[in-house]
């Protein structure tokens, strides 16, 4: 009884870390808009303190898993909520200094925390879930939770930044930015008085002394796995898909009608952001619902083929099919992007839980080495609001299909085990 409450409790802090990783990351939407206005920046540059969140994945993933094999799950929490809490506070000292690279770095500085806490949350839940089908339903379950922030953050930041003017600047959200600084410090206290198990750490004891692998070695016992190095390369479009939709939309939606976009109030632009990560929480808590039952190869391809038909939709719909919201005219097309929460909600925890089945000793590793990937949504992005500024907004989700298609084939082809 004892082991099964510790474990409730185990789950428990990683949903609260699942929220604290998304309300941090998902500052970096709204920062977007506030370095296009404060710092001039192009729609591609706008996307650079994003850029610089996720490129601290490549910089630590592998550190990370390195972290959490040799201290376990505690320490690296604990780590990782400290990191968090000076990233914070960094970004909101590039307010008041108003420097452009000050807010770059701490971006950066969240993003490593970020990379941190993710190497801890995925194995960590799998692992308390036994693997397969369970330990997929407890990731999707923590989803939700990083839906909630998510859908929390550019709603709350978009209403602090109200109209966007050449005034809007970062000491506009300082709110947000104290209340993520709160939330680290709450946690860090919880987690510092909890006890989580740490099964790598205690099977280590219990088994016989032996020479270890070391980080080349575990490396590549890590990506002999065919469905492995190919799920890498999936994490790293999804997160691009994931990122990508909202983030371009919201420039699309606060953009003037000069520069293609419609130029709609921050607020309401947050709002609709904020719909799309809403969605992706209704998905997660469906998918947690039916995990036990249906496959991630299943989910991956239903809401793969979804992805593509809404934005194939949302390109080539008449412009005149157009809803009003407080007094803004706003294309069906928004809605549509707004529904693709809906089919990346379950996409990571599936991909996660279809890459690493059978890896065994090499899971840890092969953590570190998907938050690597992660940086795909610091770069995809990019890559997206260049094509926004060469062609036009709508035109630049032909990227984000051309991701989605590498998706569904990899869960219908890809993600088959092929190793011995």
């Amino acid at each position: 009884m004892a082991k099964k409450n510790s474990n409730v409790l185990a789950i428990g802090i990683m949903f609260f870390l699942f929220f604290m990783i998304s309300f941090v990351t998902g500052l970096q939407n709204p920062m977007g808009v506030i370095a296009k206005a404060q710092f001039n920046a192009t729609n591609a540059m706008s996307q650079m303190g994003n850029f610089m969140n996720f490129f601290a994945y490549l910089v630590l993933g592998i550190p990370a898993g390195l972290v959490l094999k040799k201290k376990g799950y505690k320490f690296t929490a604990l780590t990782a909520v400290a990191i968090g809490f000076t990233g914070v506070l960094v970004s909101y000292l590039s307010g008041v200094f108003g420097n452009y690279w000050v807010y770059l770095l701490g971006a950066l500085i969240s993003g490593f925390s970020m990379c941190m806490l993710n190497t801890v949350v995925n194995p960590m839940l799998n692992t308390l879930g036994g693997g397969g089908n369970r330990g997929n339903q407890l990731i999707q379950m923590g989803g939700s939770c990083n839906s909630i922030g998510a859908t929390l953050v550019p709603i709350l930041a978009g209403y602090m930044i109200g109209e966007v003017t050449e005034k809007t600047q970062v000491a506009d959200v300082n709110g947000a930015l104290f209340l993520a600084m709160g939330i680290f410090a709450v946690a860090f206290l919880v987690i510092l008085f909890s006890a989580i198990p740490e099964p790598e750490l205690e099977a280590a004891k219990a088994a016989p002394a032996q020479k270890e692998e070391g980080v080349i070695e575990s490396v590549k016992g890590a990506v002999k796995f065919r469905h492995f190095v190919l799920g890498i390369v999936a994490i790293f479009l999804y997160i691009g898909v994931e990122v990508g939709i909202p983030n371009i939309a919201n420039l699309f939606m606060t953009s003037s009608a000069a520069e293609g976009g419609l130029g709609i109030a921050a607020g309401i632009a947050g709002t609709f952001v904020g719909a799309y990560w809403f969605m992706m929480l209704v998905g997660r808590l469906t998918g947690s619902a039916i995990g036990g039952k249906v496959s991630s190869r299943t989910m991956m391809i239903a809401t793969s083929c979804a992805g593509i038909v809404f934005l194939l939709l949302a390109m080539f719909l008449p412009k005149s099919w157009v809803i009003t919201i407080s007094g803004n005219t706003v294309p069906f097309a928004i809605i549509l992007m707004v529904a693709c929460g809906l089919c990346t909600s379950i996409m990571w925890g599936s991909i996660f839980n279809l890459a690493v089945e059978g890896l065994g000793k090499y899971t840890s590793i092969a953590s570190g080495i998907f938050m690597t990937m992660v940086v795909g949504g610091g770069i995809l992005p990019i890559v997206q609001g260049f094509a926004a500024d060469k062609l036009s907004f709508l035109n630049s989700y032909w990227l984000i299909i051309l991701y989605l298609v590498y998706l569904l084939w990899y869960a219908l082809r890809g993600s088959k085990p092929v190793n011995k």
